[in-house]
């Protein structure tokens, strides 16, 4: 599913992830969300958790799931960032969106997500997206309402003690719905 040429490095190119990109999509993920590194973007959950945000089970398994797909996102052949994109009836679910940490903040993850959604109507002919966002991580939450996304309040627990969401720092987590109407 190339969406650009790759030979222009100032072009975004979107495909598919195969197995052989797991290991650069764990560490990209982690990157972006985790530890020190994540703290040069603005998307860092380090703050709130630690731990790990993923495994390469856990990247394989999107990448595997029927109705599931994980797009790569390159400029000039080198990975700059993922998300993840799962059929759910009318909806689709968006996730797994990690832009590089020294490139957030540059518009690149308004161009992702409307690729993203662009993709999810045209081959799943889907209504809405759906997404889950940690309650507290108010500046996401508000990054996201500029693209069109509202607050449903629909919140759903955070999986305390499941380390593989990470290692909370806090005790008031919880993932709230945000709900995009793509029609």
């Amino acid at each position: 599913m190339d969406t650009a040429p790759a030979q222009d490095p100032g072009q975004l190119t979107f495909r598919d992830a195969a197995d052989a990109d797991v290991p650069a999509l764990v560490a990209l993920i982690e990157s972006a969300y985790r530890g020190d590194s994540s703290r040069t973007g603005w998307t860092t959950e380090a703050d709130i958790l630690q731990g790990r945000r993923t495994d390469p089970d856990g990247v394989r398994r999107v990448v595997e799931a029927p109705g599931s797909r994980l797009l790569v996102v390159e400029r000039g052949g080198e990975l700059v960032a993922c998300c993840q994109l799962e059929h759910r009836g009318e909806a689709a679910y968006f996730g797994m969106f990690a832009v590089r940490p020294g490139l957030q903040g540059a518009g690149l993850g308004k161009v992702i997500i409307a690729e993203a959604e662009r993709t999810v109507r045209e081959s799943w002919g889907v209504r809405e997206m759906h997404m889950t966002v940690i309650s507290v991580r108010e500046e996401l939450i508000a990054w996201y309402e500029r693209r069109g996304y509202r607050r449903t309040g629909d919140l759903s627990p955070f999986p305390y003690g499941d380390e593989r969401f990470g290692i909370p720092q806090r005790d008031d987590l919880a993932f709230e719905l945000l709900v995009k109407d793509l029609g």
